[in-house]
């Protein structure tokens, strides 16, 4: 068999055409990728206030900056934090981003620490276990937090604050006051009223609500039951009231004492709901919107007077002493 020699160096040139076609379209991408990662704006001279939401996903935050005029590309700039390796380490936050830095420089001064941070007060929280979280996140000391926050229990609204890094204790107290103010709006507060129920006693209802129903089903039953108790001078006998009373627990390091004896429910506290009829004198924790709303939507003629916690959290709502009675037997003694 004889090689056609011409058809082979035609093969060959089309080969090499090819590879010379791909090594030029890798140049002319890697050339403009060059391009695309350079500063935005190399003549700016302010750089620009840029927040970073908590879980947002990256390819959202890199379009915020190309849209703020911060990067040239947000697809470029993708590319150079994957580059980096360091999609993982981006924070949450607020930055001072300037355009005349690169791609590689922002997308490495994401994960350097933020102006602000965020921090998460989750609802039923008593104000010492907020004063822990701000401590741990802001480095402000308990006692220092706990001196703006000592009759302010109730109304330390939770939820997601962006704080400043060198926020005072005092400023921080006046966010969550401020954000209660907004939350808290003034048609809940005529519904309230409406009601027959002031603020205080809503948020008072709300904070015993909060720690008392842990599926949010069931924060309508309990709030009804103890408006009918309130209504009908029936004493409330609310665990988590006595639980506020006896403070932190150094066996179950914990401020809410799980296992209360019979000694417990006997402590002469006007927090102890077992021992005085009618409310307590405060809110006992920080309630969240859905329990305040609760406590104004509930329904004091609820056929229901007895309700308890089986092992799950779930609420079993009785009628009469017999049933509930029952309930115990049913769902806490087996």
């Amino acid at each position: 068999m004889k090689l056609n020699k011409k058809g082979s160096n035609k093969g060959f040139k089309k080969l090499l055409i090819l590879l010379l076609f791909f090594l030029g379209l890798s140049l002319g991408l890697y050339f403009l990728f060059l391009y695309l990662t350079k500063p935005a704006n190399p003549k700016a001279k302010t750089a620009k206030i840029f927040v970073i939401k908590k879980g947002e996903p990256l390819t959202s935050v890199a379009k915020r900056l190309e849209k703020e005029g911060i990067i040239r590309s947000r697809i470029a700039f993708v590319l150079a934090v994957k580059k980096l390796g360091i999609e993982r380490k981006i924070q949450a936050g607020t930055y001072r981003l300037s355009p005349t830095k690169d791609a590689f420089e922002i997308a490495k001064s994401l994960t350097k620490g933020t102006l602000d941070v965020w921090v998460t007060i989750i609802e039923g929280l008593r104000k010492e276990e907020i004063a822990q979280i701000i401590s741990k996140e802001l480095g402000i000391p308990e006692i220092e937090f706990l001196k703006y926050a000592k009759d302010k229990e109730g109304y330390l609204f939770p939820d997601t604050y962006l704080f400043p890094k060198n926020v005072t204790a005092s400023r921080v107290v006046k966010i969550m006051l401020d954000n209660f103010n907004r939350r808290v709006s003034p048609q809940l507060r005529r519904k309230a009223k409406e009601k027959g129920l002031t603020v205080e006693e809503v948020i008072i209802l709300a904070s015993m609500v909060e720690r008392e129903a842990k599926y949010p089903e069931d924060r309508v039953l309990a709030a009804s039951v103890l408006l009918k108790r309130l209504k009908n001078d029936w004493p409330l006998q609310v665990d988590a009231t006595v639980q506020y009373a006896l403070g932190y627990d150094e066996k179950e390091r914990t401020w809410w004492k799980k296992n209360l004896t019979k000694k417990d429910l006997e402590i002469d506290s006007p927090y102890n709901t077992y021992k005085y009829k009618g409310l307590p004198p405060t809110p006992i924790s920080n309630p969240g919107l859905a329990s305040i709303k609760a406590v104004i939507e509930a329904d004091p003629n609820t056929p229901y007077w007895y309700y308890i916690s089986d092992k799950t959290g779930k609420l079993r709502p009785a009628k009469t002493l017999e049933e509930h009675q029952e309930n115990i037997r049913k769902y806490l003694k087996k």
